[in-house]
């Protein structure tokens, strides 16, 4: 049995994954690596006490130095989620011939050299199909040689009260017994009303980088986004173009590019762009070009604009307190790369419950 579990976040971005899980007071992320600078400024400005090291997992010499600094911290848990995107549904789907789905070796190295109790395998859903399952029977293989028994499959983020229907595969991985992947937590669905309504009243270019609220709640997420905190950050409209500004004012709330004239339709190919989120269903999964009118179905569901990264961060369950630091590319790039935190969270519970005390 485990009392406190003390956390390395491999390939952490923002910290996503590290802040949801410590909503559980048994779980401490006390070491992060990613190779994004700008990233780890921002999980460090939300978690403090954890040391970040800058690098690249696949540098013998951060490969060291993450591996001494797990012994010194006495790590006993490992998260993270090597990077995906050979395995997108919107890349070229390269399987075996892209590089950038080989990560997770390096990752089960340091799994290897630092031998935790449990770790955990975070990745895009398309994991599990990709190459008729290749890469997810290589994975299987390599954590049953390590000796550790292993559940995995898709979790659903609106099934953690997360207003956001993004799905991630997940591997849970333990020592000494299969940790079940956890069931739905949440008795019914958040929507975007819940999460973003009371955040409804910038039109584009407008807002600040931090500013004081100016309108109550009304739903029990927006209570809870808001708990503790003091100002409303990070919540500042894209300036678009007057063209997509005039686009937006064609499409009547939770609508999309159907009621554009086909000569602005431009050369979209995905039935989504230029959709408007629909106000009693969670989103569909935030990207990291959220704030791109054109780029998906990511417009307010009325307001001629993108979502702000607030807004986008409480689509994925980023409570007010945690800011993004960063320019405008680099916080979207944050936001959309992270791990739903009450997702995060609803994985803490579920271990302690199997193996803590």
């Amino acid at each position: 049995m485990i009392d406190n579990f003390r956390v390395l976040d491999l390939f952490s971005g923002a910290g996503g994954f590290s802040y949801g899980i410590e909503k559980n007071s048994h779980f401490k992320t006390l070491l992060a690596l990613d190779f994004n600078e700008n990233a780890l400024k921002t999980f460090k400005h939300n978690m403090s006490e954890a040391e970040t090291v800058v690098g690249d997992i696949t540098d013998s010499e951060i490969k060291k130095t993450i591996v001494e600094k797990s012994k010194k911290y006495n790590i006993n848990m490992i998260i993270g989620g090597p990077p995906c995107q050979g395995f997108s549904l919107k890349g070229k789907k390269l399987g075996l011939e892209d590089p950038r789905n080989f990560l997770f070796k390096e990752y089960l190295n340091i799994v290897e050299s630092v031998q935790p109790e449990i770790f955990i395998i975070e990745n895009v859903k398309a994991l599990l199909s990709t190459s008729a399952g290749w890469f997810k029977n290589q994975i299987l293989e390599k954590i049953q040689q390590l000796g550790y028994f292993v559940d995995y499959g898709v979790l659903t983020a609106s099934d953690f009260g997360v207003p956001q229907t993004r799905q991630r595969a997940l591997f849970i991985c333990c020592k000494s017994k299969k940790i079940q992947l956890p069931k739905p937590t949440s008795k019914k669905i958040v929507t975007v009303r819940d999460a973003i309504s009371d955040l409804a009243y910038l039109n584009s270019g407008e807002g600040f980088l931090e500013q004081e609220y100016s309108t109550e709640t009304n739903s029990e997420y927006q209570n809870l986004m808001r708990k503790g905190a003091k100002k409303l950050y990070n919540h500042k409209a894209s300036n678009h173009a007057k063209i997509a500004i005039e686009k937006l004012k064609m499409i009547p709330p939770e609508c999309g590019k159907e009621h554009l004239p086909k000569e602005l339709l431009g050369n979209q190919k995905f039935s989504g762009t230029w959709g408007r989120l629909k106000w009693d269903f969670p989103s569909p999964t935030i990207d990291t070009r959220f704030d791109a009118c054109s780029n998906g179905t990511n417009n307010h569901p009325f307001l001629n604009r993108s979502i702000t990264p607030r807004e986008a961060a409480r689509l994925q369950s980023f409570d007010d307190n945690f800011v993004f630091l960063g320019s405008k590319v680099q916080i979207r790039q944050q936001i959309g790369n992270a791990v739903p935190p009450l997702m995060a969270k609803a994985i803490a519970d579920t271990i302690y419950k199997q193996v803590g005390e």
